[in-house]
């Protein structure tokens, strides 16, 4: 008993320090390379090709296939994405996760590169770093030095744990039975990897025991495989309540997964029995673990990707599901995305605009309005201001929660500027109703503005309306060229406002305008002019982003 802990204390002690440093590793990671995911999700619509490179970069950015994929379901069970997509992502996220297992090897391939030699001062410094300095990008690299430094130390003191049983015949025994039946093989990966919930922990844990001589080839490349299997099945946890399309895209994980072991079971048995069987019983080293991942991972996208869509109607099938068309009057933001902010903020910026061109619908409306009688339309801008003012109240709280989860300052400050743009777009919905309210009003007094008035009125709301157009546009696209085409529209709305008041002092006092008339033309010459002032607002916020 007194043997079995001394070796299983220290050997838990470095899966957890192993499995926290890929955590510190990710983080500083994500934070340091945040612009970085964001336009890799913006490059996503383009193709499924690009869904693989998304997959691929953020899977290698935050060292989590599984955390990318629990992603992917977010992503289809809001909608933002759909599954020919998803299973691209998925597939480039299966590749992603190939590169821990490299780092850990390379004191094999670079002797200069031992642990031994350079975790200890990786870690030396990075301490050091965060102490001394305040800047963000200099915590961001040491937390990337202290991440890297602990992943190695915690492979080495798993290495050394497990050091006393190289001489264990029960256990290489077991290993040889793994190998020997490569559905054992396969089922202890997978369990493995759903135990420690992560695939690159679980061959973490494999390099280890290669490190002392433990694990024969053939075992290994079975292990790998199960590996990749238990990695999907947190995703499908995680799809427990989601939509149907959800559920598909956690199958398509598990289906891209199983349909790549059983090509490379076969593949590697006709290797192990007829091409060359000493090679079945050798001990592999970290090195070859990095490679046959690598080479599972890169062969099952390339042979799976042209049969992707196969996998998605397979999948389908199976979970009885048909995609429907996004519904405007939902926010297509989901909770699963927050693992990783950086993401979620690009994702919330997206809907941002979705939202802002609902408010561009209702102004334009409200412009018909104000001419015409019109009591559809005024129903429908009166209910789609209380669509605007939930989805608004919903997203600022969604907001709310990536700024928790976010360490990074340009994310914190992005969050602070996207809860400034949804107040302007929500108080901009509140003066088109407004406008309607009035114009609701004008009409049932049965009068209309005088000629004059409404020459003026319509002017000064096509230049309202124009601030407002050119400011979203200015936001969806980032162009700080066309926000300052904004507030120069702001700034001639607010000329137009003082002349018109003056002119319709005038027609006042000369007796030339009906005085309850008058009161709603100022309340809607009040209410255009604020909404060009919450259009500078959002030209603003463009034109003060890095």
């Amino acid at each position: 008993m007194g043997n079995t802990m001394s070796i299983l204390t220290p050997f838990l002690g470095g899966l957890g320090l192993f499995i926290y440093a890929m955590q510190v590793l990710a983080n500083g990671l994500e934070d340091a390379a945040g612009n970085k995911l964001k336009k890799l999700l913006q490059v996503l619509i383009k193709n499924k090709f690009m869904g693989v490179l998304l997959g691929f970069g953020v899977t290698a950015i935050i060292q989590s296939s599984t955390t990318t994929t629990v992603m992917v379901v977010g992503f289809v069970n809001s909608g933002v994405m759909n599954l020919s997509q998803a299973i691209g992502v998925v597939m480039g996220a299966n590749v992603g996760t190939t590169l821990t297992a490299w780092i850990i090897a390379s004191g094999e391939w670079a002797s200069f590169l031992n642990p031994s030699n350079y975790a200890p001062l990786a870690i030396a410094i990075g301490v050091f770093m965060m102490i001394l300095s305040r800047r963000k990008a200099t915590k961001d690299i040491s937390n990337i030095l202290l991440g890297f430094g602990m992943l190695m130390v915690g492979i080495s003191t798993m290495s050394a744990a497990v050091s006393p049983l190289r001489e264990s015949e029960a256990l290489h025994n077991l290993f040889i039975y793994f190998g020997e039946n490569p559905l054992l093989g396969i089922l202890a990966g997978t369990v493995v990897t759903i135990i420690v919930f992560s695939s690159t922990a679980s061959v973490g844990i494999l390099q280890s025991l290669a490190v002392v001589g433990l694990v024969p080839f053939n075992a290994a490349v079975y292990i790998i495989m199960g590996q990749n299997i238990g990695t999907t099945i947190t995703a499908l946890l995680s799809s427990i309540g989601a939509k149907k399309a959800a559920k598909t895209a956690a199958l398509m994980h598990l289906l891209f997964s199983v349909f790549g072991t059983i090509i490379f079971v076969v593949v590697a048995m006709v290797i192990f029995n007829v091409v060359n069987p000493a090679l079945a019983s050798s001990t592999i080293t970290q090195t070859q673990i990095s490679l046959v991942h690598t080479i599972f991972n890169v062969g099952a996208l390339m042979i799976l990707y042209p049969f992707s869509e196969l996998l998605v109607k397979l999948a389908k099938k199976i979970s009885r599901v048909e995609e429907v068309e996004l519904a405007e009057n939902k926010l297509h933001l989901d909770d699963r995305v927050l693992e990783t902010p950086a993401i979620a903020l690009q994702t919330t910026i997206g809907e941002v605009g979705r939202m802002g061109t609902m408010v561009s619908n209702i102004l334009n409306l409200s412009k018909r309005v104000l001419f015409k009688n019109s009591p559809s339309d005024i129903k429908k801008i009166l209910e789609e201001e209380k669509e605007i003012d939930r989805l608004c109240k919903e997203a600022s709280e969604y907001l709310v929660k990536i700024s928790s989860k976010s360490n990074n300052e340009d994310d914190v400050r992005q969050v602070a500027d996207l809860l400034s743009v949804l107040s302007d777009m929500e108080r901009i919905s509140d003066y088109c109703e407004n406008i309607a309210e009035s114009s609701k009003h004008l009409f049932q007094l049965k009068h209309t503005f005088s000629n004059t008035a409404k020459e003026e009125l319509e002017h000064m709301v096509e230049v309202c309306v124009d601030s407002y157009k050119y400011a979203l546009e200015a936001f969806i696209h980032n162009d700080k060229e066309i926000a300052e085409k904004a507030i120069e529209l702001e700034r001639k709305t607010d000329e137009l406002e003082q002349s018109m008041r003056n002119g319709h002092m005038k027609r006042l006092s000369s007796e030339m305008c009906n005085s309850e008339v008058g009161v709603i033309f100022l309340d809607t010459i009040v209410n255009l002019e604020r909404i060009s002032d919450h259009a500078r607002n959002i030209a603003e916020v463009v034109l003060a982003e890095h």
